[in-house]
């Protein structure tokens, strides 16, 4: 092999440099992935707290998955949400009102305690909600998916 000139090592350098670059800054709100049967999905948060404001997205709208009776389900969430805490809460079909509300162990990234059949109706929303008290004080995060469960 021959020897790397002066100008390929300094492109070679550059892109290296450039490679790395924003790596440590995030493009926007974090996600959460939800596994259940053989579905992978990545829920965009309703809203969340960036650079210290609450931030609502009201052009998300959340997924709404078909699965069969007795799937566990499977939610994951970022580093940066289990460091904070976090909760599961259940809702009826409409997102308007609250089933229930499932805490999560703290700095835990993954909660699979519920399957599809565990919610009575057979249409539902599980929202993930991080924990008040950031920057944002009592505002957080919160990355709703709905379920429909064929019967």
């Amino acid at each position: 092999m021959g020897a790397v000139r002066p100008a390929a090592a300094g492109a070679v350098a550059l892109l290296v440099l450039l490679t790395g670059c924003g790596d440590d800054d995030p493009e926007g709100p974090p996600s959460v992935q939800v596994a259940v049967g053989p579905q992978d999905i990545d829920v965009a948060p309703t809203q969340y707290c960036v650079d210290g404001e609450g931030q609502r997205y009201t052009s998300v709208q959340p997924p709404v998955v078909e699965v069969s009776p007795d799937q566990p389900i499977t939610l994951t969430v970022p580093d940066e949400v289990a460091e904070q805490g976090w909760s599961v809460q259940v809702f009826d079909d409409r997102l308007d009102e609250q089933i229930g509300e499932v805490e999560v162990e703290a700095g835990s990234t993954t909660f699979d305690g519920i399957s599809s059949s565990d919610v009575v109706p057979a249409a539902f929303y599980l929202v993930v909600v991080e924990d008040a008290g950031t920057a944002c004080g009592e505002f957080s995060g919160a990355w709703p998916v709905g379920f429909i469960r064929a019967e």
